[in-house]
């Protein structure tokens, strides 16, 4: 009996340790260092830096519900202007990987805001929950922009990666508030890509080892693994949604995107890039990742004014 008791606690203790490490993965990803985004984006001539400094910003520090302050740059070289476009970057990136994306809509007439995850850049926060509490400060950042610059603004929202999955979840579960969204290599399902990860990186057996994560996720950080699932809240969502996937992603895999998309009422636009691994639709195909923005704008955002 006592070798019985003796083996279950110690299998107790090792499930424990296993748990605590992985959940500890989970939730502290490790960061880029911030100067290695910004010399990547430099010396692939996606950031230039002098006309980035030349842009009329604001420093702008938004009040998360938990407490923390959001880091956000609001950039207006068109003070008079109505329309705005608001940025998400990607776990372990921040705010200055999405000026690639911004000088896109800068050229078309929009104002912009950059801004930092939780935990990510200058923002506080403790955790990554890739887009569970996320979807709450991005709601901070759009009351923010409402309250300043108006209720009767159009706006739109551009999500990378954990940054497409929050929006997805912003507007399927809380609040479909921008006038449209652009979702570039978004999961469908956290549970899903966890359980490839494990499977497929760690080697681990992922099936089984995800209530394990799950359990100590919830325990440590109060939410459940499972309710990071934009599938589940995609058929919400009235605005129009441009879904963006690269055709060779074998992190997120495209067909996750192409079952959001497939399960997206109304007003929607697909664009599977030919090239580029993950995140990398843009930066692989520039000329046609920017025709598929102004075909969204001209079939299916303006035409749908109604949605």
């Amino acid at each position: 009996m006592k070798k019985v008791l003796s083996f279950l606690g110690t299998a107790a203790l090792s499930a424990g340790a296993l748990g605590f490490y992985i959940s500890e993965q989970v939730m502290h990803m490790r960061k880029k260092d911030e100067h290695l985004i910004i010399d990547r984006e430099v010396a692939a001539k996606r950031l230039d830096l002098e006309a980035y400094a030349s842009l009329p910003k604001e420093e702008v520090w938004i009040l998360s519900p938990f407490g923390y302050m959001l880091k956000s740059v609001w950039v207006k070289p068109y003070p008079d202007s109505k329309k705005f476009m608001i940025f998400c970057h990607g776990v372990t990136e921040n705010k200055m990987n999405s000026i690639k994306y911004m000088n896109v809509f800068l050229k078309r007439g929009f104002n912009a805001i950059l801004y930092d995850h939780r935990r990510h850049g200058e923002s506080g926060g403790k955790s990554t929950s890739y887009g569970y509490y996320e979807k709450f400060d991005l709601k901070a950042v759009v009351d923010a922009l409402l309250a300043r610059e108006g209720e009767d603004i159009f706006f739109g929202i551009h999500g990378e990666s954990m940054g497409a999955a929050t929006l997805l979840l912003y507007a399927g579960q809380l609040c479909d508030r921008a006038d449209f969204y652009i979702a570039d290599c978004p999961f469908s399902s956290f549970r899903t890509q966890l359980i490839q990860e494990f499977t497929h990186e760690a080697k681990l057996p992922g099936k089984w080892f995800f209530p394990l994560a799950d359990l100590f996720v919830r325990i440590r950080d109060g939410y459940s693994l499972r309710h990071v699932s934009p599938i589940d809240v995609v058929d919400r969502i009235r605005k129009p949604v441009l879904f963006i996937h690269s055709a060779k992603d074998d992190y997120i895999l495209p067909e996750m995107t192409k079952a959001l998309y497939e399960k997206k009422r109304g007003p929607k636009q697909l664009f599977i890039a030919e090239n580029g691994a993950h995140a990398q639709s843009f930066n692989l195909n520039r000329e046609q990742y920017e025709k598929a923005v102004d075909e969204f704008f001209e079939n299916i955002v303006l035409g749908n004014r109604n949605f």
